[in-house]
């Protein structure tokens, strides 16, 4: 994370360097004004605040709650994507996390610079003050989509009148969060996992990025089949395609320009792998003759999919020129 902060006074200048001692596996970069000018600072002018907003994971004011209100009223847009916004008085006596507190990560960071600084954090979101389970954020810290943002807002106003169930596809290694019960059916529910499941009325799903996808092309092959066919093979199967890690294929495959293409189009990395590894690769697959003899492994799309892989989901499927097979990684939810 990249961290910006902003402080207006020379106690402030302090504490912030406090805060910036205790980012120690982050970049952080201090702000302050020109009255309070030292080294290790730069000056605060107005466009800083709107650049670093566009920039950072979080901003921190040192300072009152009223200035770092006024100063990214301009900038705020959404839930999804606003930085963590956290503003510390410049005696580190408190630390308030006041925007984006769940996905962007506010509340999580002002606990542990609170306990960096010796301050108290001040919590305010709802779900974290009555101890129930904060849907958004652990979204956010374990790397899950969230399916639909208006119905987590229903489920976090919903959590706070009435204990909610939860189902997963994968195995539960924690205990549940506050608020919440296993459960295969109700209506309105949490379901995590990679496939469109919706046991509940009303499903809110979080995915995690557990699904690796193996891709064989022939050579010359348009972007427009390769995204046809990794769409047609979800559809296919009730896969959510948000819940893809990547895009396994041949090292033979590595510079053909559909196939990238594709990646990049559908926002997912691309890794390529030797003959030999893919050879190396255990299990039963759909082999084939001809395909051994252009890339020297009998079935690309499998093999790809199955390293580092639990399971295999989907197996080979032909779609025009390419070949598509899903396999899945092993995961455990913990809510700890």
């Amino acid at each position: 994370m990249t961290a910006a902060i902003f402080c207006y006074s020379r106690t402030g200048c302090e504490t912030a360097r406090r805060v910036s001692s205790a980012f120690t596996a982050h970049d952080t970069i201090c702000y302050t004004l020109s009255r309070f000018a030292q080294p290790g600072f730069l000056p605060l002018e107005k466009d800083v605040y709107g650049a670093e907003f566009s920039r950072c994971g979080a901003l921190i004011f040192i300072g009152a709650c009223g200035i770092a209100v006024r100063e990214i009223a301009p900038f705020v847009r959404s839930k999804k994507t606003d930085p963590a916004v956290l503003v510390i008085d410049d005696q580190a006596r408190f630390v308030i996390p006041i925007l984006s507190g769940h996905i962007g990560g506010a509340n999580e960071l002002a606990q542990a610079l609170a306990a960096a600084l010796h301050a108290a954090a001040v919590i305010t979101t709802a779900t974290d003050g009555h101890g129930k389970f904060s849907v958004d954020a652990w979204a956010a810290r374990t790397g899950c989509a969230i399916s639909d943002m208006a119905l987590a807002k229903a489920f976090s106003a919903a959590i706070l009148e009435r204990d909610l169930p939860v189902m997963s596809a994968f195995p539960i290694a924690s205990a549940l969060p506050g608020g919440t019960f296993e459960a295969a059916s109700g209506k309105l529910g949490v379901y995590i996992g990679c496939d469109t499941k919706s046991p509940f009325e009303q499903t809110l799903r979080l995915i995690p990025k557990k699904l690796r996808v193996g891709v064989g092309c022939r050579r010359g092959i348009s972007e427009e089949a390769v995204l046809s066919a990794i769409r047609q093979v979800f559809s296919e199967n009730a896969l959510d395609l948000r819940a893809a890690a990547g895009v396994y294929s041949i090292e033979l495959k590595k510079n053909e320009a559909g196939l990238l293409e594709a990646c990049r189009a559908i926002g997912l990395p691309a890794q390529f792998y030797s003959a030999q590894a893919l050879a190396a690769v255990p299990g039963s697959f759909s082999d084939s003759g001809f395909v051994a003899s252009v890339t020297g492994v009998g079935c690309v799309c499998e093999r790809a999919a199955m390293i580092d892989a639990e399971k295999l989901l989907v197996r080979k499927t032909i779609c025009g020129g390419v070949t598509v097979a899903v396999a899945i990684e092993h995961w455990e939810v913990d809510f700890g």
